[in-house]
């Protein structure tokens, strides 16, 4: 008797414990959800953040908290959300730098893309190639005549070695044999700054970071990865003749890996249906970004792909961290 008791018991506390779990899962998010990001406010990363904080905090009816971690080419913000709990409120949002470029480009990171993160949203923005007015250049092939002319002597800025807008200029040169100064920052937004003091002549942002300054006139567009409707008359590096320059820069949100699935499925759900809601699909095409409809295998898929890409090009080319 005694022991059926016990028994009984123990049944009662386990299906408790089951049911209490369940009310938790259910409940989420029941408080406010961090995006860290690995970049400095101002830039396309960030703007990506926070146009996906707000969007996924409405319909979650959480706040999504935003914290900027820049530096290390993406790595500082990277490796803290790879070390955070995996419990659905930790997610990172980064460039491509960190989750298909770093791990062919620093020896010895603290974290892998690969083992360390779950993708969950991802959106791309086409490089432009873009000159400070006052440079003199009106086209991309002024701009290679310019640098055969006098190879090194025209300096462009990045967000640091092995960031798009540094591989950018670096498939550049490869295509054409043309060779430039490189000028490296602690991001983006750093850049942009020195470009738009004319300390540096030329960039390879993306166009959701570089439009404002386009639009204001600070900045001339010569040549886009892809025809854009926020670029009219601006011409695509195939236009230009030269086919094989397509990179462009992506922006994702990733979570730790051992995030719950259900998190991860219902985050990427929620975003994909805001994507193709009039609202934001106009907001998003406002800022130049272009949302990835792929499902999550599908997004795996695709950043393996791109993660290959790159570290051929990087092995190729000789491409170190040095900066």
């Amino acid at each position: 008797m005694l022991f059926s008791r016990l028994i009984n018991t123990l049944l009662a506390w386990v299906v408790l414990f089951c049911a209490s779990s369940t009310q938790a899962q259910d409940a989420w998010p029941n408080k406010p959800l961090k995006f860290i990001v690995a970049s400095s406010p101002g830039g396309g990363t960030d703007t990506f953040a926070r146009v996906l904080g707000v969007s996924l905090g409405e319909v979650l009816g959480q706040q999504v908290v935003i914290e900027n971690r820049p530096g290390a080419s993406g790595n500082i913000g990277a490796a803290a959300v790879a070390k955070s709990a995996p419990d659905g409120y930790n997610f990172l949002v980064s460039a491509n730098t960190t989750v298909t470029i770093n791990s062919s480009l620093f020896k010895g990171l603290s974290y892998d893309p690969e083992r360390d993160f779950v993708p969950v949203a991802r959106v791309f923005s086409p490089l432009v190639l873009v000159v400070q007015p006052t440079a003199g250049i009106k086209t991309l092939k002024d701009l290679i005549a310019a640098s055969q002319k006098d190879p090194g002597k025209w300096s462009f800025g990045s967000a640091g070695t092995g960031s798009t807008t540094y591989l950018g200029v670096k498939l550049l040169e490869e295509k054409t044999g043309a060779k430039f100064l490189h000028v490296p920052y602690k991001g983006v937004a750093p850049a942009f700054q020195d470009l738009l003091g004319g300390q540096i002549q030329f960039m390879m942002p993306d166009v959701t970071s570089a439009l404002p300054f386009i639009k204001s006139g600070k900045l001339v567009p010569l040549a886009v990865e892809q025809r854009s409707a926020l670029l009219p008359g601006v011409p695509s590096f195939a236009d230009a003749g030269l086919q094989e320059v397509n990179t462009q820069t992506s922006f994702s949100l990733v979570a730790p890996m051992g995030t719950p699935a259900a998190v991860v499925e219902r985050l990427h759900k929620e975003w994909t249906a805001l994507t193709k809601t009039p609202a934001l699909a106009s907001k998003l095409e406002s800022l130049g970004l272009v949302p990835d409809t792929e499902n999550l295998s599908g997004l795996n898929a695709s950043l393996k792909k791109e993660r290959d890409f790159y570290a051929a090009f990087i092995k190729r080319n000789g491409i170190v961290a040095s900066d």
